[in-house]
């Protein structure tokens, strides 16, 4: 008897561990869809600035309403998840993000560009919420910071797709044709999760029956100081995200085409950060470091290597250059494969999509901010201030991060 019940453990076990990576792999897709989503203005651009006659701070004003709503949203939207479950939560979001993105085919301006833009800024906001909680469903500590990696690196793939096939759709069918068939793209992966999500019968983060309300978050010492630390590493991000294209072709002379080629190659490096991350807190964690300890160093290590940006914008040579920014998008990458897994290392599971949709605050805040800057500054001087500032802000976002309360201590 015990034996057959034994064997059945282990059975379920094995199914479990197989099912894991299934759910991982899906938040992965969505990921990418996410970014193909977020991408396609970004490859555009260039065409659309010029068909419409829009100055950087115009431009920059539009990622603004993105901004704005991703930032609004992500106050509530880790909290909707936790209440109606990963798999109608997640389901929501994906469904709205997919007919905003479809939407923006209709602009005819900066400010019908801006309110499509504010409405795919609101359902995106949902895409992290929803994979942290997947993984803190399905992984235990040991494996989140790669779980974690895995998922995240699904906006590397979409970064890395989106150049060449917006740029592609671009010349042969328009920039409409191009938000069309991403924001598509969503609505088929929706079917899928429809049908494979289910929530493990024990899920591995230690879940309460109520999710831990926003306002006692709000009042957490390491929630506010995590959330600080996202103000300063995000918006790095956000500008090679969202400028990277318009700077290849204002600053370094690059057309629709070239832009395709080579527009991709710092996202790649991000992928590679993103696994490269979740490995270097898994070797230390291997070698008796603790997992708050291994994910801060691992944190500091990779915000260092976001310093590249500065050299990026002062060399001569384009492919350098390009070099240069391509190690930054892995430094951001690996430091954020670490945070991605503290919040499910400090609470429960059934609060960790609230807790990251309050982080997720600080980093629409911070892009907001920093977007606006961005567009006055390269408009009135150049790109290299800009540059040097998103090479130092992560550096101040590590720092914060070192001083988040240990376990034990007053959180």
């Amino acid at each position: 008897m015990a034996s057959g019940r034994a064997g059945t453990e282990d059975r379920h076990a094995a199914m479990v561990s197989r099912a894991r990576w299934v759910m991982i792999g899906l938040v992965f897709l969505a990921t990418v869809i996410n970014y193909l989503d977020r991408q396609s203005l970004s490859v555009a651009a260039p065409v659309i600035i010029e068909q419409f006659h829009l100055s950087n701070v115009e431009y920059s004003r539009i990622i603004f309403a993105f901004m704005l709503a991703y930032t609004a949203t992500n106050g509530i939207s880790g909290s909707i998840i936790d209440r109606l479950g990963t798999k109608l939560g997640y389901g929501v979001c994906i469904a709205w993000w997919s007919i905003a993105a479809m939407l923006h085919s209709l602009a005819r301006g900066a400010v019908s560009f801006g309110a499509y833009r504010f409405l795919l800024g609101m359902g995106e906001a949902g895409n992290w919420p929803a994979g942290v909680k997947v993984v803190a469903e399905w992984f235990p500590p040991k494996e989140r910071a790669l779980a974690s990696g895995i998922f995240n690196s699904g906006s590397a793939v979409g970064a890395v797709v989106a150049p060449p096939l917006v740029a592609w759709i671009v010349l042969k069918s328009g920039w409409q044709s191009a938000f069309m068939m991403v924001g598509a793209a969503g609505l088929l992966w929706l079917l899928i999760w429809a049908f494979a999500y289910h929530t493990p019968a024990n899920p591995q983060g230690g879940f309460a029956k109520e999710p831990v309300p926003l306002w006692s978050l709000w009042r957490s010492r390491w929630v506010c100081q995590f959330t600080a630390s996202k103000i300063f590493s995000d918006p790095a991000w956000y500008f090679y995200i969202f400028w990277f294209p318009q700077y290849l072709k204002s600053a370094r002379g690059f057309d629709i085409a070239a832009i395709g080629k080579f527009a991709w190659i710092p996202f790649l490096t991000a992928g590679a950060g993103n696994l490269l991350g979740g490995a270097s807190a898994a070797a230390m964690l291997n070698h008796g470091i603790g997992v708050t300890r291994a994910r801060k160093i691992s944190v500091m290590l990779f915000a260092a290597l976001m310093t590249s940006a500065i050299p990026a914008v002062l060399v001569p040579n384009v492919f350098v250059s390009i070099g240069l920014i391509s190690a930054a998008t892995l430094g951001y990458s690996g430091a954020l494969a670490n945070m991605l897994a503290m919040p499910a290392d400090r609470f429960p599971g059934s609060t960790v999509g609230s807790v990251w949709g309050i982080a997720s605050m600080g980093a629409g805040f911070g892009g907001m901010v920093f977007s606006l800057v961005t567009g006055w500054v390269v408009d009135h001087y150049s790109y290299v201030p800009v540059f040097i500032g998103f090479g130092i802000l992560p550096l101040i976002a590590a720092a914060i991060v070192w001083r988040l309360p240990e376990p034990g201590r007053s959180s």
